[in-house]
């Protein structure tokens, strides 16, 4: 089912985001995890890409294994990164034929250990050139990311919107937003895409803490920000895991609340190929129903 349907007729929309392992036993610790979340009745899930075949290949192999094995929806990221443009096309036929309906069009990063972007020769070099030629050779309903705190490369946030009106006039159907911590970033955001036209349903991705250092890896890479008083809570448990496990189920679940209770149209878990932390948030906001406070929809 294309998720622009699914989020039309299921609000609050929750979802899952897992990255192809590179082991054996990585993929039985997913499959494992993604069996248990499938309890929580996701939306859909999605697969994150490896580019110049790192993971690119179990990518797809996730995905398909996803939906024929158990029954969930699944989105496959795609991204310019190492590949031309028949081998995105080859890419996309074998989605295609594998039965799969959603694809989350990125430019991706630059391999590991390069600083600078530099397209593929006979390549491509934007994530709006990928959804144009997806939107124009293929059936898929295509999704985008988009930055709350603003792409690390985009100048301002004008440029930023700028080009994610590039991307949905491509054929972006749907958005889903790099993590952050503070609300009230994207509830700016959102209202500033809006001002600007883009009308599209703006998910917004969280990922609960469950490692303090890693965080602060994926923040750095990101562009991401903490706020000052979470990061002290952190740093004061930072030795001793289960705390830091805790306090960041508490954090998200304070977090998705907020965020349901405005209006946002669903949540986006990076879960990291693990299922307690995000079980436990969701749980909590089923048994809470934070969106039926929502006096309207962003």
């Amino acid at each position: 089912m294309r998720i622009d349907d699914i989020l039309i007729d299921r609000r609050p929309c929750f979802s899952f985001e897992f990255f192809p392992p590179k082991t054996d036993e990585g993929m039985r610790n997913l499959f494992a995890a993604a069996d248990q979340l499938r309890d929580d009745d996701p939306a859909f899930v999605s697969v994150t890409y490896g580019a110049g075949g790192s993971t690119r290949d179990r990518t797809i192999e996730v995905v398909k294994r996803i939906q024929r094995e158990l029954g969930l929806e699944a989105m496959a990221h795609l991204s310019c990164v190492g590949t031309t443009r028949d081998q995105l096309r080859g890419i996309l036929g074998e989605m295609r034929d594998a039965g799969v309906d959603n694809v989350l069009a990125l430019r991706g990063d630059p391999p590991q250990g390069e600083t600078e972007w530099r397209p593929t020769p006979g390549g491509l070099h934007y994530s709006t050139e990928l959804a144009q030629l997806i939107s124009d050779e293929y059936d898929f309903c295509i999704g985008a990311a988009c930055f709350p705190e603003v792409h690390p490369e985009a100048p301002n946030l004008e440029h930023d919107i700028r080009f994610l009106k590039q991307k949905i006039a491509a054929g972006a159907r749907f958005l889903i937003t790099q993590l952050f911590f503070d609300n009230d970033l994207y509830f700016d955001f959102v209202r500033e895409c809006r001002a600007a036209g883009i009308e599209v349903p703006i998910i917004p991705g969280i990922m609960p803490v469950s490692n303090f250092g890693q965080l602060k890896r994926f923040t750095d890479m990101c562009g991401a920000s903490i706020p000052e008083r979470f990061e002290r809570e952190l740093a004061a448990r930072k030795d001793d895991e289960d705390a830091v496990k805790q306090l960041g189920v508490a954090y998200a679940t304070l977090q998705c609340a907020d965020l349901l209770a405005r209006g946002a149209p669903g949540i986006h878990f990076y879960v990291l190929n693990k299922s307690p932390q995000a079980r436990a948030i969701l749980a909590a906001l089923r048994a809470s129903r934070p969106w039926d406070r929502a006096m309207a929809t962003v």
